[in-house]
């Protein structure tokens, strides 16, 4: 098993001991990353329909409700609060969810056309952009008003 899977067993356990979380908490959160450890075994290829990829979904939230219902009832830091939601709950999901969503075509590695070489060919099809950074990029330029610059 991975090393990072690993610290996380290790620190759910350190969390059950020293600042005693509760045990459902504890347990669905190691699930949780089992579910993860399960989907990132295949990981270029991920099926949305997998009862690996429900059930990591299912537990995600599952983990989020436990979360948020004992953070409400038990008083830690805001800095503490913030740590236990980046490591344990966010960093996984969010890696996954940025490297499924990254452009494969961002080097160049094959050709279409006889007569070019790679490297022509991919700043010939450059424009044609598909992704997050493009959809956020639409969202701002169509949702956000723009600002006009004073000249001074």
């Amino acid at each position: 098993m991975n090393l990072y899977f690993q610290s996380i067993f290790a620190l759910y356990l350190l969390l059950w001991i020293f600042e005693n979380f509760p045990l459902s908490m504890i347990l669905f959160g190691i699930a949780e990353q089992l579910t993860h450890y399960v989907i990132l075994t295949n990981f270029p290829f991920v099926a949305f329909s997998s009862i690996g990829f429900v059930a990591s979904v299912l537990f995600v939230v599952i983990n989020h409700y436990l979360a948020f219902s004992y953070f409400a009832t038990v008083y830690h830091p805001f800095s503490e609060v913030i740590a236990f939601f980046t490591l344990f709950l966010w960093l996984v999901p969010f890696a996954l969810f940025v490297s499924l969503s990254a452009n494969d075509n961002v080097l160049p590695t094959t050709t279409d056309r006889i007569d070019g070489d790679v490297v022509s060919n991919y700043f010939s099809k450059r424009n044609k952009k598909y992704g997050l950074l493009t959809f956020f990029n639409y969202a701002k330029e169509s949702l956000l008003p723009m600002r006009t610059k004073k000249g001074f």
